[in-house]
């Protein structure tokens, strides 16, 4: 899903150094003329995911060449707030589980909304209307501010807020893990794959222990079961589409 206007000829993509991001930054790469990277230290207990990053995007303009000369800076925008008032499970050292509302304790209010606000600030100083990120409704714990509905009611608000034309693309949005697997594929092939595979961190619980054929994660929270289920669906298909 892509908000309104897409007629802007630079982004800047929310970007996490997770799976989902990873392939929202590909997909920009080959949308875009430039593209800028803005990550969020909010206290996140996975806050290995801020180094799996660094390594993301060191090594996507050596392995591909492509997209060598759209990629510009990246931002770090640290929000320690967040953490201290936050009672979630993605910045407390508790037990996931699901809560008395229907949403799991890895729900942190207000992220999404933050990260696109603070997002859209900077791209107001860098001359970037389009935000890109991987925020998905198909396959996701059922967080509210993932939903297209917020976030393209957020998008009036940030326009209206600050008299700029933005837009807020959700590539991802409509999408099941193993179309983002298989998007991942169609923009940058095997290479891309395999970066997403080896470099991208999911996990809830920071663990990069041992490596899984879908990548580094406990196996067991709901971030790890997601993209493991995506994966192998889409190893599926493919091979159905080999015998086919």
């Amino acid at each position: 899903m892509t908000g309104e206007g897409c007629q802007h000829s630079s982004a800047l993509v929310l970007f996490s150094g997770g799976q989902d991001s990873t392939v929202c930054l590909a997909w920009a790469l080959s949308r875009y003329e430039r593209i800028e990277t803005v990550g969020f230290n909010y206290g996140q207990r996975h806050d290995i995911e801020l180094k799996c990053r660094e390594m993301i995007l060191q090594k996507l303009p050596v392995n591909f060449a492509q997209w060598r000369d759209r990629l510009g800076p990246d931002h770090m925008i640290n929000i320690p707030a967040l953490s201290k008032i936050s009672e979630s499970a993605l910045t407390r050292d508790v037990e996931i589980k699901m809560l008395k509302n229907g949403l799991p304790n890895t729900f942190v209010p207000g992220r999404n909304l933050l990260f696109f606000t603070y997002a859209a600030a900077l791209g107001y100083r860098r001359d970037h209307h389009s935000l890109v990120g991987g925020m998905c409704e198909t396959d996701y714990s059922g967080y509210p501010d993932c939903r297209d509905e917020t976030l393209q009611t957020l998008r009036k608000a940030l326009c209206l807020g600050t008299e700029t034309d933005f837009s807020i693309e959700t590539p991802l949005m409509h999408l099941t893990k193993a179309q983002t697997w298989a998007l991942a594929e169609e923009l940058g092939g095997t290479p891309l794959v395999d970066l997403i595979v080896q470099d991208t961190h999911s996990c809830y619980l920071g663990e990069r222990g041992e490596r899984q054929n879908w990548g580094y994660g406990c196996g067991t929270c709901p971030a790890c079961e997601l993209r493991a289920r995506g994966f192998e669906d889409w190893r599926g298909s493919m091979a159905d589409a080999t015998t086919a």
